[in-house]
Order: C-alpha cells, then structure tokens, then sequence
C-alpha cells in the first residue's frame, strides 16, 4: 500500500493543562497528535502526588470558567460533563484579617452585599460601581482579547482606545481603591491577579474582570481535583488516536528547511512532525529548545529583563483523624497578613523573604473524601515569596523548615489550634522545586508577570516569531496564566493552525 494516506503529524511538548488542551484541538483537526513530558502522570503544574493515602494537588485548585472546558470538550465532540464531575463552591472563600475580621465570598448578589455593608456599609455603591466595571473589563479583556490572537500589531492597535478609555494604566488595586474606602475591602477586591503571577499594585486594572467571572460563572471544585480534569483530557487524546508519552523529556526542537520539523529527546531519539506545540514555559523554549537557533524577539537578553511572576511556597500535608475539627474552616480560607503593599512590595520587588505572610489555605476534603483516608484532612497551604532571580536570593536549602514552622506557627495561631499534633504526612514545594520539576525560569510560579507591557501583543505570541511550524501554549503566552487562561492558549491556537490535510485514500500498489 502506499503511504499517502499517514495524516499529518503534530507534537505538543508538555503534557500541562494547556497543551493537553492544544492536543485536543489539533486532534479535532485532524492531527495525528503526540503529547511528551518529563513527569509521571498528565496536568503539568495540575498534577498530583499521592503520599500516604493522601491526594495532594499540586497547583490550580478551582474551575471559575466551566464554560471554557465544555467548549474545549465540544470541539472534539464529547461532553465534559460525562468526563468530569464539577462542584460549585459556596461560599467561594473566606478572608480572615489579623484583628479577627472576616470577609465570606459567595455567587448570590445580596449575600454578597451584605457582607459589604456589614464591613463598610458607605462602600456599597462603590462595590456596585467595581462590579460594573469588571463586566465592561470582562466583555472588553476575556471575550475579546481573550479569545483572539493577538501575535500582530495592528490588532494592538486597534483596541489601544479603548485601553484608554478602560484606564488599562491604572493598576487592580488603584482601581479597587478609588471605589472603596475600607482597606480590608481593597484588599478583597485586588487580590486576584496573585492567582496569575502578578503584582496588584502593578498589574493593569483589565484584571478586575475576575470579580465578574466569579460572579457570572460561580467556582467550582472538579471532584478528583484538577489532575481529574488532566486526566480526562489524556483519555480525549488516546480517544482520539494520538498518544501521550509520560517520563520523556524533550532537549531541542528540530529545525529544516526553515520550520520547526520535530524534537530530539534527552538520549538523542528524534521524532518527527509537520508542527510542534509549546506548552513548556515560553522562557524554556525559547533559551533551551531553540538554543541553537539564533532568535531576534525573545533572545536571552530580552528575557534575562522581563519581570517574573513571584515564587511560590507550598506546603501540602495531611492530618490524621481530623475529619470533625476545625468546623468553622472551609474549602478555601485566606489568611492575610499584617502588611500588604509593603510586604507584596517585598515580594515582587526588593526580592526580600519578610518574616510575615499571606496564606491561601486549600482543605479539599470538606468536599471531595477521597483526597485522604477516612477521617483524615488533605490541606495545601500557598505563601507567595520571591522568585529566583533577585541578588538578594532566598538559599532554599537554609530557609524551607525555618519557612515551614512560621507557616505553621501562624496556621495554628489563627485557622488550626493543635495542627503540630496531628500532621502525618508533609511535602513542600520552594521556587527551587518549581525550576527543577516544571523547568520554569527562576523558578516563576506562573511564568511572565501579566503587566500591561507584558501582556496580549507584548507577550511571546501563540505562533511563534522566531520559528515557522512552532507555536506556544500554556501560561507563558496570550492570553496568559490560571486555568482558564491556559486553556484559552489552546483556543487560540486552534484559530491559528490549519486543519490538517484530507487524508487521500489508501491505494493498493500496482502488481
């Protein structure tokens, strides 16, 4: 027979949420697709490790735009919802303040409100006014921009009006601050871009728009966790007869006649392809995957400039017969610390491990059992801290107990009485971790820090500028990171590449 009926080949390096997403669309094209990554198991920085019959999830924790998955699933004509289980939050999360303040976060307009009023109640209308400002942000940022490609200049152009006119130069937190007078409503309504790698003081007010997707869309839980929803993507691509390599590292992407033609694997395997997919951390790709290859946007002097999202510091654990404690402790819980703009100045800028902190808390099993044995908790403590390529920079090796007894110090002074006591397994994550596990620059929680001249044009481009047949998913391109940001990488892509060619029939050869 003759080979004229192969189809073409695609190869998507990385099995993180973005690229399975991608694997997923060139598939529905038509694409013979093969999916490489150096972990054990799918979902990249939404993976999991399991320790002592705990689930820990090792990154994004929450669904805020269910909507983004079903279409994803549609493309290739399944159905999400038989795939993947999801849960609404309510409450969504709650703040907690040093003085024994709290603030509880829900969908529902009034309960919303009341919680306002009971704070601040002169704030209310300044509330209403931020709300209807996200939705003009959401509308304007993530349902037009969002989910076009934004790799020419023109189309910058065109919306620089109404960047204008949207105060794009005012940062999330002047914003907040011009509608309330509360501080510790300022800091309910800015915090946010944290989720995204970016600094609220710094990061364009366009980001706002996450109070109207928590509003419009409501947050939710994928029963299993975020690798749950990894491993379905796989499962779509195996259905779809393309495969994924687990345990495989790519070390370079091939290069002939101009185009990207495939990738060489630590060991010296080629394998060959008519495009190759991204979705490692656009920094990695472009100074070690095309390290070879002279590059005239993103070289390593470009980049050695660009500002990085902040590290993170994660300490998973479970706790053993703990099931019935702690009953005013939810899902999410937010721990906010004595400073803010001083200490995330500290963060992001002076590259100073400060002795205080902001927590976010994640206790996944008031929800979904099956994260830790029976009458057992999983928790997932985050503390955001500088990535590491300041001068000043934190020697992990010293710093991580040290780091992990004050965290533990402050859990159970203020969320956790009797924690120390009943901690039976523990695993922490420093940026150290992030640079070696997920081969992220400086060890960058997610990838390039979203500021507005870091953003939509100004970001590396879902195709690439520096080689034809090579295009970007993932946190590190338009439109950027979080989990439906990343998935909106793949979307974008899918306008980009063509479907693959009709595949001709098979012949028999002639006698």
């Amino acid at each position: 027979m003759s080979d004229s009926a192969a189809p073409e080949r695609a190869i998507v390096i990385g099995a993180g949420l973005g690229g399975l997403a991608s694997a997923m669309r060139l598939g529905a094209k038509g694409y013979a697709v093969t999916v490489i990554d150096r972990l054990d198991r799918p979902g990249g920085r939404g993976s999991s490790i399991t320790q002592g019959g705990h689930r820990f999830d090792l990154g994004p924790t929450i669904v805020t735009v269910p909507q983004g998955l079903r279409d994803l699933w549609a493309a290739c004509g399944r159905d999400f919802d038989s795939d993947v289980t999801l849960k609404p939050m309510d409450p969504f999360y709650e703040i907690r303040w040093p003085d024994g303040a709290h603030f509880t976060a829900r969908q529902d307009d009034a309960a919303m409100e009341a919680e306002i009023t009971r704070l601040s109640p002169g704030d209310l209308p300044g509330y209403r006014k931020f709300l209807d400002d996200a939705e003009d942000r959401y509308w304007f940022g993530y349902e037009n921009l969002g989910r076009r490609a934004m790799h020419e200049l023109w189309e910058l152009i065109k919306v620089l009006p109404r960047f204008a006119w949207l105060r794009a130069d005012r940062s999330v937190y002047a914003h907040a601050a011009r509608r309330v007078r509360d501080p510790r409503l300022r800091f309910a309504l800015s915090f946010h871009p944290l989720f995204i790698g970016g600094d609220p003081f710094r990061v364009t007010s366009m980001y706002i728009l996450v109070s109207h997707l928590e509003k419009a869309f409501g947050v939710h839980y994928a029963m299993g966790g975020v690798q749950a929803i990894a491993t379905a993507m796989a499962n779509v691509i195996r259905d779809q007869g393309g495969h994924v390599k687990m345990g495989v590292e790519v070390d370079e992407i091939l290069v002939e006649n101009g185009r990207a033609s495939g990738v060489r694997l630590i060991g010296g395997e080629t394998l060959h392809a008519d495009l190759v997919v991204s979705n490692a951390d656009a920094g990695h790709t472009y100074t070690r995957l095309l390290r070879n290859r002279p590059r005239r946007r993103w070289t390593n002097a470009k980049l050695d400039r660009a500002r990085w999202s902040m590290g993170l510091f994660v300490w998973y654990f479970g706790t053993r017969g703990t099931r019935g404690m702690w009953a005013d402790v939810g899902h999410h819980t937010i721990l906010v610390g004595p400073r803010y703009q001083a200490h995330i100045r500290d963060i992001f800028i002076n590259g100073h491990l400060a002795e205080d902190m902001s927590l976010y808390v994640h206790r996944p099993s008031v929800t979904d059992p099956s994260v830790a044995p029976e009458g057992d908790d999983t928790f997932y403590v985050l503390s955001p801290v500088p990535h590491l390529g300041h001068d000043n920079g934190v020697d992990w090796a010293e710093q991580a107990e040290p780091y992990r007894q004050k965290m533990l110090a402050m859990l159970e002074e203020r969320l956790l009485p009797g924690l120390a006591a009943r901690v039976s397994e523990s695993l922490v994550f420093t940026p150290e971790d992030f640079r070696d596990r997920y081969l992220s620059p400086l060890g960058a929680g997610f990838s390039i820090e979203p500021r507005i001249l870091q953003s939509a044009w100004f970001r590396p481009h879902n195709i690439s500028e520096e080689l034809p047949g090579l295009y970007l998913a993932g946190a590190g391109t338009h439109p950027g990171a979080g989990l439906p940001g990343v998935i909106g990488t793949a979307e974008v892509l899918g306008t980009l590449v063509p479907d693959a060619a009709p595949v001709a029939p098979m012949k028999m050869a002639a006698e």
